[in-house]
């Protein structure tokens, strides 16, 4: 089964939840005085995955879709650790206001569950270092049954973790939110380590969207449920953003999927479209009538 995938998207209600009570603790006042970095895509950028997205003829996937977007969730190394090279020519056939956001690898979160992890992690973390200034933030996603015995673990991972690498989590068994001593104890060591809380908006796991930010940064992984309720999803998002970023919000970060991937640069488009009108913004991203 997909991830968060539900047979009838139209019996689920897609309202945001209200902000849980210690977000705004880690707002400091009005945005304007530092500036607000904000970085929307897609998760993937091959033709296979994003029919119809590219104009025929396209020679390179991604030095075209970073024409059109200023940034990508970059799942693909999720697989395996990339290598220097590799990482070097995603970053050259990019522009300069282009950021990657990559998944780090399943062996590491998955398969080792972070158990004797260290020389994995200094390994991803230097090749993905390569990079360099478009290195936006590594995110690291953990399976359902990592759960809070596992807890020694997550903070040996997380205070051990290179310098310099931003990092956000994504916890999904929904104890890490719902049980107020276990939630209590995470977002300590997440705000204490300047860890990003990634939240997920999903229709079979609304439970993922616990609204509790631990830093000034929003690292909002969006999955569409291939109907309608999609668009105005996106719309309430764009909503409760404004409302952070007028409190403060420093970082931005927004990744669309979907369960089906028909129209995410569709949805992606149409979020960055609606984020500018509404918060005077200027992220780039493509015009919608020029997409598929």
């Amino acid at each position: 089964m997909i991830f968060g995938k539900v047979d009838n998207p139209g019996a689920v209600n897609f309202v945001l939840p209200h902000d849980h009570p210690d977000t705004k603790q880690v707002f400091t006042g009005s945005e304007s005085a530092r500036g607000l970095n904000v970085y929307v895509g897609c998760a993937k950028w091959n033709r296979s995955d994003l029919k119809g997205f590219y104009p025929r003829g396209t020679k390179d996937e991604l030095t075209y879709y970073a024409t059109q977007f200023n940034s990508i969730e970059l799942n693909a190394t999720f697989y395996n650790i990339p290598a220097i090279q590799q990482v070097v020519n995603w970053r050259d056939k990019t522009p300069d206001d282009f950021r990657f956001f990559p998944k780090i690898t399943g062996t590491i979160s998955h398969y080792k569950r972070l158990n004797g992890v260290s020389a994995l992690v200094d390994e991803y973390c230097s090749n993905i270092s390569n990079f360099e200034e478009k290195l936006g933030m590594v995110f690291l996603q953990l399976h359902n049954n990592f759960t809070f015995k596992n807890f020694d673990l997550l903070k040996e991972f997380i205070s051990s973790f290179p310098a310099g690498i931003p990092l956000a989590i994504e916890l999904r068994n929904n104890a890490w939110f719902t049980d107020k001593d276990i939630s209590s104890q995470l977002y300590a060591v997440l705000e204490r380590n300047n860890v990003a809380n990634v939240l997920v908006d999903t229709a079979g796991r609304r439970d993922l969207l616990h609204m509790r930010l631990t830093t000034p940064t929003a690292f909002i992984r969006y999955v569409g449920a291939n109907h309608s309720s999609d668009y105005k999803r996106l719309d309430d998002w764009v909503e409760r953003l404004d409302n952070w970023i007028t409190a403060g919000l420093e970082n931005l970060y927004f990744f669309v999927h979907q369960n089906i991937e028909k129209e995410s640069p569709l949805l992606a488009a149409y979020f960055i479209q609606k984020l500018n009108e509404r918060c005077g913004l200027s992220v780039r991203g493509p015009r919608q009538n020029n997409l598929f």
